[in-house]
């Protein structure tokens, strides 16, 4: 990145911090802070082990300093300008989760559009929010757009906040699905029988919440789906399933039609076939429904953080705080484009063409000197596409 460009995005940088209200997290005073300027060649440096009391008031100190990129930590200290993390003294953390698009398993870099891999990445979101909610009751949660690739949720229930690595570490296995174990999800019971009849057992599975929920919904659409087919169709399907031949395939689809209300209340005791199934859509549930979350920013207590409300300096983009109700309206290559950069268009020299899709339209970006809206050529020079040309 040239001087001129760093010159400029530093300064408009400066200007958006200049209109815009940035609100701390809580318990800002007892945090590390971090930042990242605009500093020459390919590195990046960062300055960090700095209290809120040593930046002064958060407003000014943006202004002043005009960041590349700002961060706090997840951890609250006794002191938190010390310089090692030892002489801190930890006190608690919040719970954090990152979402990162380029890890997710469903996105193939280099042919989803910047647009697709957003859109993929709040659908893991949701998936996310699912076990926070639902399966963990958790009711603090403050979600993010993180103005790059993802999202990022911080929970600060109380219950979470002295919780060790060791014990994130236990949260980040029930959400990715790590170790699930299929008997687990099942409750089993003794049932009489009627007369002189043996008693028998029987084995139900959770269908209320949790991965047994999921996997019976997954189970469910399934079986639901074989009902809705011709009998040979049903049965080569069934078949594709190792270890599942013509006699097996019989006896499962007879008994998914004789005691579909079964089923649909958790009993897979109908027929050992329909049983062995169940288990199949287990793994199925852990592949489709978990939350491919960034792993070690989930256990580590001391995690610096993107700050809600400043901009991504690789993206021009702001990280946005989201309320709940907002998330499926939210459109971050829309509402995540600063109100600083709209408006007017400015000169750049494009090193890197092609498609942007931002602020609502695309644009074909083609090599060399062109005049762009400003939030088109900011996002472009903040990704290194582009370099400022003298206006």
């Amino acid at each position: 990145m040239e001087e001129r460009t760093r010159a400029y995005l530093r300064g408009r940088f400066r200007d958006h911090y200049r209109r815009t209200e940035i609100t701390p997290p809580p318990a800002a005073n007892e945090r590390e802070w971090g930042f990242i300027p605009w500093t020459e060649g390919p590195d990046t440096t960062m300055v960090r082990h700095r209290s809120l009391l040593e930046l002064g008031d958060l407003s000014e100190f943006l202004v002043r300093k005009r960041p590349r990129h700002v961060y706090f930590s997840a951890g609250r200290f006794r002191d938190p300008g010390a310089s090692s993390m030892s002489a801190k003294d930890w006190q608690s953390a919040d719970l954090v989760f990152d979402l990162d698009a380029d890890h997710l398993p469903s996105v193939t870099l280099g042919e989803d559009t910047y647009a697709e891999m957003l859109a993929k990445c709040k659908d893991a979101l949701f998936r996310l929010l699912d076990f926070l909610e639902d399966d963990f009751g958790f009711e603090d949660l403050e979600v993010v757009f993180s103005g790059g690739r993802g999202y990022h949720v911080h929970v600060r229930d109380e219950n979470v906040l002295h919780l060790d690595r060791e014990h994130r570490r236990e949260i980040v296995d029930y959400v990715r699905g790590i170790g699930l174990e299929y008997e687990h999800l099942v409750e089993t019971e003794t049932v009489a029988g009627l007369g002189r009849k043996t008693p028998t057992e029987r084995r139900t599975l959770e269908i209320e919440g949790g991965w047994g929920k999921r996997t019976h919904a997954h189970l469910m659409a399934y079986v639901d789906g074989l009902l809705e087919m011709e009998e040979d169709a049903a049965l080569e399907r069934l078949q594709e399933f190792d270890g599942i031949g013509e006699g097996k395939a019989e006896a499962t689809l007879n008994a998914a039609r004789n005691n579909r209300e079964q089923l649909a209340a958790g009993n897979v005791t109908v027929h050992t076939a329909v049983s062995q199934l169940a288990e199949r859509f287990a793994e199925r549930a852990v592949a489709d429904d978990n939350a491919p979350i960034d792993e070690p920013v989930t256990t580590d207590t001391n995690r610096l953080i993107r700050l809600p409300g400043s901009l991504h300096g690789g993206s021009g983009l702001q990280t946005v705080r989201l309320e709940r109700d907002e998330l499926d309206a939210f459109d971050p290559l829309v509402d995540a484009v600063p109100d600083t950069f709209r408006g007017h268009e400015i000169t750049v020299d494009v090193t890197d063409p092609g498609e942007v899709e931002l602020g609502g339209d695309s644009f074909t970006v083609t090599d060399g000197d062109q005049s762009l809206p400003e939030y088109v050529a900011v996002f472009l020079m903040a990704r290194g596409r582009a370099e400022k040309e003298k206006e």
